[in-house]
């Protein structure tokens, strides 16, 4: 009887716990909710967030507020969003950076596994190496012969600073290449782009989205694209590994993550209602005009995915001897 008396008390406490869950996820949000954002404006990182906050804005009838938060390899953002009441109303737009954050900080301010539940892939994309129409560079092969006559002299700018997803597909580069590239940190793609325009770095690889506009204006030239398979975005542009770094590949995503301690249903309802703007037909095709491929994930595969990078890209902080900052 005491066994069966047991038993009866969890349940009611498991109902209780189902019931206060429904009624957060029905509540919710319940104001306006803050996105923070671990890079500047412009980013091709900041222009998918935007998107899919001002669609899910229209979802919950509630303002998705824009708060950028540049710096430190992008754990200032984070950090804030750590540090936030976990109801969901704040609300982490991050990338690749999120794994590597702990390989190439010294003191990154939060712990991906320990501070956020994460709540689903919001999108993927490749890269894509730029040098200004003005470089004599036309080639990958081009770039990398200039590179090995003389090492040093070449330099490239990452979007978001050490630890950046920028940073580390410039890196993987070196690594595969054999080759020594200068790696001038930005807090974000568009302030790259410009001191790239002037001269003041070699090249960028950075996101097809905030560069796409800029190829195809002949402002910049295109040598390679980041993915297995050529971009969709640039047909006509060669991956690195075709072009010559056999065995490059690097694909960047995006994702959201609230603070841990989140309660699992609103987890859920952001997860799920992230997924319907994400898969809608009208929404796929604006994030694809944007130079983003919408994915849209449940927690538990994002959790995955998550593992799985933070495994291939810490062999490569390792491989490109990257100095904590």
């Amino acid at each position: 009887m005491a066994q069966r008396s047991h038993r009866g008390v969890w349940c009611c406490i498991a109902l209780i716990g189902l019931v206060h869950g429904l009624a957060w996820s029905a509540d919710f949000p319940s104001r306006p909710v803050r996105w923070v954002i671990p890079i500047g404006p412009g980013s091709s990182l900041d222009l998918t967030a935007r998107m899919l906050g001002l669609k899910l804005s229209e979802l919950w009838d509630r303002p998705v507020v824009m708060d950028n938060r540049p710096g430190a390899g992008n754990s200032i953002g984070a950090e804030v969003v750590a540090q936030s009441p976990p109801d969901g109303h704040t609300i982490l737009f991050s990338g690749t950076s999120m794994v590597t954050a702990p390989f190439v900080l010294r003191k990154p301010g939060f712990d991906p596994g320990r501070d956020f539940e994460p709540v689903g892939q919001v999108s993927s994309r490749h890269n894509v190496l730029t040098v200004s129409p003005a470089s004599p560079v036309k080639s990958v092969k081009e770039l990398i012969a200039a590179a090995r006559a003389k090492p040093g002299s070449q330099s490239f700018g990452s979007g978001g600073g050490t630890g950046s997803s920028d940073h580390l597909v410039g890196e993987l580069l070196k690594v595969l290449a054999k080759v020594d590239i200068l790696h001038v940190p930005y807090k974000s793609g568009p302030q790259a782009i410009n001191d790239l325009l002037g001269g003041q770095i070699t090249m960028y690889f950075g996101g097809i989205p905030v560069q796409l506009p800029l190829i195809r204006a002949g402002k910049l030239r295109a040598l390679g694209t980041s993915g297995a398979q050529r971009s969709p975005h640039l047909p006509d542009v060669p991956t690195v590994a075709e072009a010559g770094v056999p065995g490059y590949e690097a694909d960047v995503w995006y994702g959201l993550y609230v603070p841990r301690a989140t309660p699992v249903a609103i987890v859920n309802k952001i997860s799920a209602d992230a997924r319907r703007v994400l898969l809608d037909k009208g929404n796929h095709d604006r994030f694809n005009a944007l130079g983003v491929d919408p994915v849209g994930s449940t927690p538990a595969e994002f959790k995955r995915l998550m593992a799985r990078e933070a495994e291939k890209w810490g062999k490569v902080v390792a491989a490109a001897g990257i100095v904590a900052q």
